[in-house]
């Protein structure tokens, strides 16, 4: 037998990783800090620590012990050297984005990006003098054209909200290091369980810690992981932007984590059953997953990921009204906009994240009037498929005057 250490697996780590064997007070969870001032016990502590020989922590704004446990273990599952966590994913992105560029640089972002990032993207950073260049999610060749000397980074998110395209992160990398450009992945949807974008040299990964990584629907968080040198700038420019996340957070995200791949595997299989159910169903006209076969990047996306994730978009045959009967129609299933959770949610893109939009501007970006994404929770699979079957039926009725 060798003498090897084995290396944990993705379920041990989630429990035990970034935490010492000694815990404090003997604990067996790690503890909540809810303070927001350190003290010191004497001058000669303060002289250790401003002279770096001593590594303590001083106020909260710039670290938590129960937020230095979630850090490390989040960093531990993504393979990364180092992570942030913020409270919200958000404000993961902004301030990351604040704190690579200065005005007269150029960003590189692709058109299928969330909705708030394309916001911040092309219009508060051109406040600042930074330019920003929207490019077809797919089009190589327009993002290879694209990028300029001035060019900081390019981002996107792989795959993205509500189509789930995803990105060839290899081909992403080859167009970036041509240009020497850094690359930014949003990679909520994917998971470390089902994607990790560093492995394929991507310099930066960010998560909405809100959902699959704490998946219980009860806090808002975001992280930021690459290599420390890169992690070093944003940790500075989070200590000025404050958006820190409190202890309280951080224990409830630690809790999430420790049944994180469990749960990510249970979605994978029950999101992919549900897609073979509604592509089947004759009361829907399109369904967009990555591991169906029918998916224009199901190829990259099976060579990539190891799982397709919680999220199922689908269009739905008929016209708003048949849209709105679905959703009057449904039963165990919620309306709300967020995934990765254990209930099983819905949302009408069409209504909720676009209803300030006109329908012509809808339809530009692909958000037609019968458009939903499904995020499965961790229901028994036949009982979302039944929610869904009644509903479907019903939206094909049309009501009597």
């Amino acid at each position: 037998m060798s003498g090897k250490k084995r290396t944990p697996g993705m379920a041990s780590r989630a429990i035990h990783a970034g935490e010492p064997r000694e815990r404090y007070a003997d604990t067996l969870t790690t503890p909540i800090f809810q303070t927001s001032t350190f003290v010191f016990k004497d001058s000669r502590d303060i002289e250790e620590y401003t002279k770096g020989n001593k590594p303590r922590f001083e106020y909260g704004r710039y670290g938590n012990p129960t937020e230095l446990i979630a850090e490390r273990r989040l960093a531990d599952l993504e393979g990364a050297e180092d992570c942030l966590v913020f409270s919200s994913g958000m404000m993961a992105i902004t301030t990351t984005i604040l704190s690579l560029v200065k005005t007269g640089d150029h960003i590189v972002i692709t058109d299928d990006s969330y909705k708030k990032t394309l916001e911040f993207c092309r219009s508060y950073l051109q406040r600042f003098g930074v330019e920003c260049t929207i490019v077809p999610f797919g089009d190589y060749g327009a993002l290879d054209r694209a990028i300029k000397k001035n060019t900081r980074f390019v981002f996107s998110e792989s795959p993205t909200n509500p189509y789930l395209n995803v990105f060839d992160l290899v081909l992403l990398k080859k167009i970036a290091k041509k240009h020497g450009v850094m690359t930014l992945i949003d990679s909520t949807i994917a998971t470390p369980i089902n994607q990790r974008p560093l492995e394929y040299g991507i310099d930066l990964v960010t998560h909405s810690a809100t959902k699959y990584l704490s998946g219980h629907n009860d806090i808002l968080a975001g992280v930021v992981m690459g290599s420390k040198e890169l992690i070093a700038p944003i940790r500075t420019l989070h200590k000025s932007m404050g958006g820190l996340i409190d202890a309280h957070c951080c224990y409830l995200l630690l809790r999430g984590l420790k049944t994180f791949p469990m749960r990510v595997e249970r979605m994978n299989r029950t999101a992919l059953k549900v897609a073979g159910f509604l592509e089947s169903h004759p009361g829907v006209e399109r369904v967009y997953y990555p591991f169906l076969e029918s998916h224009q990047h199901h190829d990259i996306a099976r060579e990539q990921m190891t799982g397709g994730g919680c999220v199922v978009t689908f269009v739905l045959k008929g016209d708003m009204a048949a849209a709105k009967r679905f959703l009057d129609s449904l039963g165990m299933i919620f309306i709300g906009p967020s995934f990765g959770g254990a209930e099983t949610l819905i949302t009408h893109p069409a209504t909720v994240s676009y209803y300030d939009y006109t329908r012509e501007q809808r339809y530009e970006l692909g958000i037609i009037d019968t458009l939903f994404r499904l995020a499965v929770g961790l229901e028994d699979v036949d009982d979302i498929i039944d929610d869904l079957d009644r509903a479907l039926k019903l939206a094909g009725k049309r009501k009597r005057r």
